[in-house]
């Protein structure tokens, strides 16, 4: 399921922001993306979305600001020494002009940002007060993807609605009946009989039932009413149920290739393979579904 959240915070002169981000994903994938010195947050973050999510790839980004005049920078004059004893080295060897001080101080390092010194209680407020924005950007992610869910909800039905109409209409059919097949083998056998007169009619009646009751798809139409109101049930509950449909979604099919299998019947076998295109349906969907 997919989903964004966003949740900003401040301590004296620190603003920041969180950015949380959710993609489908068939496991539980986290992602981090925190300025140096920061990591230490990751673990209880972690910790926050395992147990509130179960499926999907996320991805957690910190971005911080200083208030102006807050930042506090060095020359790192010990590089400026090296650019510097580098031009005399190159002197006479390259023509160019003394370097300026405005070109060493754009030299990437020259000036280096510096954290000012805090104790340990200040970090430890900052770090709560950051642990309580991430846990705000949990909750509008939780319910971003709670509104996606009662979309995905909604078009799930319709697709077991599809599903449950193809059983009804397999049901139907003449293949399915075991009356009906077995007219069909009376019919087969009794022809038998008149074109070979040495057949054993005993021999062939009990052929006749072993292949009616092989032809009998009462069973797979009667597993897949039930999986389809397992199905139902699961989506209706609110829980994170994304692997249980997975799992259904492989009994659907197991069904539905059986019922193909044992089919005769050019009806039935239509009716079987769109079932089987419905299933592949509902299995796409569900992997959006936490």
């Amino acid at each position: 399921m997919t989903g964004f959240a966003r949740a900003a915070g401040h301590d004296g002169g620190l603003g920041w922001t969180w950015e949380l981000k959710s993609v489908n994903g068939r496991a539980l994938d986290i992602r981090f993306r925190t300025p140096s010195g920061y990591d230490r947050l990751e673990a209880a973050a972690r910790a926050s979305l395992n147990k509130r999510f179960k499926r999907g790839s996320f991805t957690a980004s910190l971005a911080l600001t200083r208030a102006a005049g807050e930042e506090s920078w060095r020359i790192n004059r010990t590089l400026i020494e090296r650019l510097l004893a580098l031009g005399s080295e190159f002197a006479g060897r390259v023509d160019s002009a003394p370097p300026r001080l405005d070109a060493l101080l754009a030299v990437r390092g020259v000036v280096e940002p510096v954290d000012d010194a805090e104790d340990e209680d200040a970090a430890e407020r900052r770090n709560k007060a950051l642990e309580a924005s991430f846990e705000r950007a949990v909750e509008a992610l939780a319910e971003a993807r709670a509104a996606e869910g009662a979309r995905l909800a909604a078009i799930l039905i319709s697709q077991l609605d599809g599903i449950a109409q193809l059983v009804a209409e397999a049901g139907r059919a003449a293949a399915a009946r075991p009356d009906a097949v077995r007219a069909r083998l009376k019919e087969q056998i009794a022809a038998l009989l008149e074109s070979h007169s040495g057949f054993s009619e005993e021999r062939l009646n009990q052929e006749a039932v072993l292949l009616a009751a092989k032809a009998d798809v009462r069973e797979e139409l009667d597993r897949l009413g039930a999986h389809i109101a397992a199905a139902r049930e699961l989506i209706g509950s609110g829980d994170a149920v994304g692997r249980r449909l997975d799992f259904l979604c492989q009994e659907f099919n197991r069904e539905a290739n059986t019922l193909c299998s044992k089919s005769s019947d050019l009806a039935l076998t239509r009716t079987g393979l769109d079932l089987k295109a419905a299933i592949e349906q509902f299995r796409e969907q569900v992997q959006n579904v936490e």
